[in-house]
């Protein structure tokens, strides 16, 4: 078939025309609309949980509806496991994620982190009687951790050959796997031994530290006015020191200092 000059100039003008087009300002669909679609975690309290009137809560969803009131919009929240976060953002359900979620340098290859707003501990849990005090101890050890989550990274990395690893969908399933004897340990955050306590007091005990974290909030590569919005609100909440009311709430903790550069993580959108 033969092609005009004409309509190769067509085709050419409309392939230039798509990216402009294929690119969004979702601060500008949220300010439409009235409303700021935030993920969160669903069963990963006190980060983020659906409460007994099933409503959105914890330290995230504080966050989460400070930032819709900086705003001047409504708030509305989807509760996610853990594996379903980042598909979430990256295929429009949620606008941003406020869902306890680690600033790797992995993840910043498919979303674009926030400055952080959060600190968390990785580590293992097991009870009292069971002696884990190195990585070594781990093997032949039934571990569990939430699939897709930094447990998951850091117990696959640090745990010897022969050490059984079992994945559940969310941190819940997890915390009740070992509380029903399905695992013997678990990859946990730091508020893990304080949910095993609700229902076995006194059982459980942090046995390794992997690493320490800091949480940011996500949103779409390339989508530079949102990626600025939540970044000005979370540097006016944390000098203002308005940061510190919900890590009192939840975390009985004055927020730690946060650092300026992260390795391997950009905060700013380019």
């Amino acid at each position: 078939m033969h092609l005009s000059r004409r309509t190769i100039l067509g085709f050419a003008a409309t392939l230039l025309a798509v990216p402009a087009r294929a690119q969004t300002d979702t601060l500008a669909a949220i300010k439409q609309r009235g409303t700021v679609l935030i993920g969160i975690q669903g069963d990963n309290a006190p980060w983020g949980y659906v409460n007994t009137s099933g409503a959105s809560d914890g330290f995230d969803a504080d966050v989460g509806k400070a930032f819709a009131e900086y705003l001047g919009v409504k708030a509305e929240f989807s509760p996610l496991a853990v594996a379903n976060r980042i598909p979430a953002l990256t295929t429009g359900r949620v606008d941003i994620l406020f869902a306890t979620m680690a600033m790797l340098p992995e993840r910043a290859k498919v979303v674009q982190f926030s400055r952080p707003y959060v600190a968390n501990v990785i580590g293992l849990v097991a009870a009292k009687d069971r002696t884990i005090k190195t990585n070594a101890d781990m093997k032949g050890v039934i571990i569990g951790v939430p699939r897709s989550s930094v447990q998951d990274t850091q117990v696959t990395r640090f745990a010897p050959e022969g050490t059984t690893i079992r994945r559940f969908d969310d941190d819940a399933a997890t915390i009740q796997a070992l509380l029903s004897g399905q695992v013997e340990a678990v990859g946990s955050n730091m508020f893990y031994v304080q949910r095993l306590d609700q229902q076995s007091p006194g059982m459980f005990e942090n046995k390794l530290e992997f690493t320490r974290l800091y949480n940011g909030a996500c949103t779409r590569l390339g989508d530079k006015p949102i990626n600025a919005a939540v970044n000005a609100f979370l540097g006016q909440m944390i000098a203002k020191g308005d940061l510190a009311a919900p890590y009192w709430k939840w975390m009985g903790m004055a927020p730690p200092s946060f650092p300026d550069a992260i390795d391997g993580i950009t905060f700013t959108a380019v």
